[in-house]
């Protein structure tokens, strides 16, 4: 078994809700070849210094999260996608101490297939910006100001597909206006939606 990092302790600690299932999810991650590490404030578990894993919870569940989950073959069909615009992790939920044991010896054969897709180097194919809906209201914008668009060019492609989802997730023409204008200085100075 690999060592715990004391620097995760605290969120195994300070957790009120899923502590046992935490602390037993973390048995079984670091039961394979992982190290531990903190990032983004939840334990994330590495292989040469790639992420591979991570602990999370939610009001309904706790989960493990496989940062590339797509690529796992899932032959249990228990890999779920969080969110409709997650498009590389895959979660795993769980209710109960008792779900994580009679899961145990399968959460460990995904995780070391999950280690092997890292050691062959496989990639996820992430859709591109270009492939996102821009909302017309963008486009004009985009149109009225010209340093709006180098500068939404030149933002990471992350931070590009946060601005579209958010303005296109607005049903009304009015408000998806109202959003754009909001972060039009935002995005001439180079920042994501949450910088």
């Amino acid at each position: 078994m690999n060592k715990t990092n004391p620097k995760v302790d605290f969120f195994f600690s300070k957790a009120q809700q899923w502590q046992a299932e935490y602390e037993k999810l973390r048995m079984v991650i670091l039961d394979c070849p992982l190290t531990e590490e903190l990032k983004w404030g939840v334990p994330c578990y590495t292989f040469d210094g790639k992420n591979i894993v991570l602990i999370h919870g939610f009001k309904e569940y706790c989960a493990i999260l496989f940062v590339k989950g797509v690529l796992l073959k899932d032959t249990e069909g228990i890999l779920i996608t969080q969110t409709e615009n997650v498009q590389a992790a895959r979660q795993i939920r769980f209710t109960s101490v008792a779900e994580i044991e009679r899961l145990e010896p399968i959460l460990k054969a995904y995780i070391i297939e999950a280690i092997d897709a890292e050691k062959a180097g496989l990639k996820v194919d992430l859709k591109k910006t270009a492939e996102y809906n821009f909302p017309d209201e963008f486009i004009t914008k985009l149109e009225e100001i010209p340093d709006l668009q180098e500068a939404f060019e030149a933002l990471t492609p992350g931070r590009q597909r946060a601005y579209l989802l958010y303005f296109s997730a607005a049903k009304q023409s009015k408000t998806r206006e109202a959003r754009i204008e909001k972060y039009v200085q935002k995005i001439l100075d180079g920042k994501g939606l949450d910088d």
